[in-house]
């Protein structure tokens, strides 16, 4: 999963991308609204988390915006204004789910699956493919209903190959989904995780295959 974190409070926003990125999540910072907007423009998200006191305006106005163009993404409003009529106003914008600081991680994180559980017509909660299956809402594989143990790169590459099963994945899109702008990347570390990811898949048993497909990226399909 990767997400954007729209927050100015830099000790806030510290704390809260050490505890996502503690749950195997992607986390890209913009402090301003017009940092949010160029970041979306730039990468995909799973969700965003948007804090409504930014410096260049309330954050649910620029949500009203977003509803325009992303109906279907995810957003979590986070603000100091908790009451009920902010609560409404916040729903009404187009938020997914309002939650007034302080807050617990574990809260958040929680929201935060259980927005990626919501069904969708284009996103199946749980995806399948020989004896491999992959919960979206939960973000775990397991192989015949065992646990497939993955670190956070390898299962977010996991993630993206499944999401588009049996269609080809550009390597610059998969580099997107699971580096954050902040990441230095090497240039033979996807071909790493690859391997990796290959490997234990065939040693589990799982009944897909990685295809390399030559100058443009891989496929994941049942072998």
């Amino acid at each position: 999963m990767r997400i954007l974190l729209v927050e100015d409070d830099r000790e806030m926003a510290a704390a809260l991308g050490c505890a996502l990125r503690s749950a195997d999540i992607i986390v890209d910072f913009a402090p301003t609204i017009d940092m949010a907007a160029a970041s979306i423009a730039t990468a995909s998200y799973d969700a965003v988390l948007l804090d409504r006191g930014l410096p260049d305006g309330d954050g649910l106005t620029f949500l009203a915006t977003l509803r325009e163009t992303s109906r279907d993404m995810p957003v979590i409003v986070l603000t100091a204004k908790g009451d009920t009529a902010d609560r409404i106003a916040g729903l009404d914008a187009g938020a997914d789910d309002y939650m007034a600081k302080p807050f617990s991680t574990e809260e958040l994180l929680a929201r935060l699956r259980a927005v990626q559980r919501r069904p969708s017509a284009l996103s199946p909660s749980t995806i399948r493919a020989g004896r491999l299956v992959f919960d979206m809402g939960e973000r775990v594989a397991t192989i015949d209903d065992a646990p497939l143990t993955l670190p956070r790169r390898e299962l977010l590459l996991l993630e993206v190959l499944v999401r588009r099963l049996g269609r080809t994945v550009q390597r610059a899109f998969i580099e997107e989904a699971i580096y954050g702008f902040d990441d230095e990347i090497q240039s033979n570390a996807l071909d790493a995780h690859i391997s990796r990811l290959r490997r234990k898949l065939a040693e589990g048993g799982a009944g897909v295959e990685i295809h390399s497909i030559r100058g443009v990226g891989y496929l994941l399909r049942a072998s």
